[in-house]
């Protein structure tokens, strides 16, 4: 443990938790985890106007969603509490009583100012180097404001005195707060403070460039929850938005994400945010995820779809055999229903191709006689009926997969043919292929 390594995620409840501040929030945790030092989670919840308890506790639901335990914050308590802004009057008080009598304050028409001094200040940025901002210029550059009229206390102000007060020793944020920094800076120097160090990791952009807003896919935290995703394949993909292990392997596992983390290793340039790529990791994630465990993290989807399951043991073999298609969990139901129905819903494209002509009725009606007299109901076994029956009918093999495929399912897709007849098994087999003249009537021949 190090206890000199101090960091903080630090959200605004206005509303849900974004990607990039997931991110945020992972490069802090990472950090901490990685020096054995200590992740600090505060609320910045002084806009009264937007702050809701609801907001926070979306955002807390997402850090814990995505993994990330905090060492000290809400709900956990710590030393250099409040750990919400709202309840941190007396602490802004003193400090700001401390820059008033040192002069570094005046008041400008109810609100108060802090006087610049009117220098360059260098941001020495773990991530985005050293970069001098010249602040001499009163007009591209205005005395910031501390504290408004009504009383209420400016971001800038806040921040750092929270920071002051929380012992940060790294300051882990979006590069859009780089530009703040220099106002931190002298904020840090009036007081007479040993300024934190400054790590502004890259945003995170759609994939032509523009910034990410609420309405684009992926952009919150939330959906991903409601969206089937895998935790761990989420926070995966974004710990590689901006930072990489150097050795070009994708898909890790967290404690070798946090061993391998450094922010010196961290680029420069944006991230750009990709929701197929997201998907491709949960895909991965999906595969490794035991059956026992997949079962369990399907059944809220499947349930709230209103499929019927007897037990839940009767899911392991269907999900055995669709989990090589489905790319979240909320996908599963749609791929699984008709294992638990016989009130399935015909793709009426997928009808039209498989039953285009009448013989595929005719070659259906043959297959089911034959698959009737099989002695043993496996895939192999009716495999080979099949290709015995195309061979009788002078036809392909292929001419009686998806009519088969169809008839069963009600779609032209899904898992692999005779696995999939496998499971259903003998009798609901057959009797939806004896059934599939009901599909006739669909059909204009």
């Amino acid at each position: 443990m190090n206890p000199e390594i101090r960091v903080r995620f630090a959200p605004s409840p206005t509303g849900y938790l974004h990607v990039g501040g997931g991110r945020t929030a992972l490069f802090n945790w990472l950090f901490a985890r990685h020096a054995g030092g200590k992740f600090v989670l505060r609320i910045e919840d002084t806009d009264k106007a937007r702050n809701t308890p609801e907001a926070v506790a979306v955002i807390l639901d997402g850090l814990r969603w995505l993994g990330l335990d905090w060492d000290e914050g809400p709900e956990v308590g710590g030393e250099y509490g409040p750990y919400f802004q709202s309840e941190r009057e007396a602490i802004y008080e003193r400090y700001f009583q401390k820059l008033l009598a040192a002069g570094c304050l005046y008041e400008d028409n109810g609100a108060w100012r802090f006087r610049s001094k009117r220098e360059v200040v260098t941001v020495h940025d773990i991530v985005c180097g050293s970069i001098a901002f010249d602040l001499s210029n009163p007009e591209t550059h205005p005395d910031m404001t501390i504290r408004r009229p009504d009383g209420s206390w400016i971001f800038h102000f806040v921040n750092v005195v929270d920071d002051i007060e929380m012992k940060i020793s790294h300051v882990i944020r979006g590069e859009d707060h780089l530009s703040n920094t220099p106002k931190h800076l002298e904020l840090f120097k009036a007081l007479d403070v040993q300024p934190p160090a400054y790590a502004h990791i890259p945003l995170i952009l759609n994939k032509d460039g523009s910034k990410m807003s609420k309405r684009d896919a992926g952009a919150s935290i939330a959906g991903y929850v409601e969206g089937g995703f895998l935790p761990g394949a989420v926070r995966n993909y974004l710990s590689l938005l901006g930072w990489s292990p150097k050795d070009n392997r994708e898909v890790l596992e967290l404690d070798e994400t946090v061993r391998l983390f450094d922010l010196a290793k961290v680029n420069r340039k944006n991230a750009h945010f990709d929701i197929e790529k997201c998907l491709w990791f949960n895909t991965q994630y999906l595969q490794k995820t035991s059956l026992a465990e997949l079962r369990a993290l399907s059944l809220p989807f499947i349930e709230k779809a209103g499929i019927v399951v007897e037990t839940p043991a009767a899911l392991d073999p269907v999900l055995a055999l669709v989990r090589e298609k489905v790319k979240t969990l909320a996908e599963v139901p749609s791929w699984l229903s008709y294992f638990f129905t016989e009130e399935y819903p015909f793709d009426p494209q997928a009808v039209t191709k498989a039953f285009s002509t009448p013989a595929a009725f005719d070659r259906l009606a043959a297959l089911t006689l034959a698959w009737g007299a099989v002695e043993s109901w496996d895939a192999a076994a009716l495999e080979g009926s099949l290709k015995q029956v195309a061979a009788d009918l002078n036809s392909k093999p292929n001419e009686l997969l998806l009519p088969t495929r169809v008839a069963v399912s009600g779609r032209g897709s899904g898992p692999n043919l005779f696995p999939m007849l496998e499971v259903l098994g003998r009798e609901r087999t057959l009797s939806r292929l004896r059934h599939a003249h009901a599909i006739h009537a669909q059909v204009t021949l």
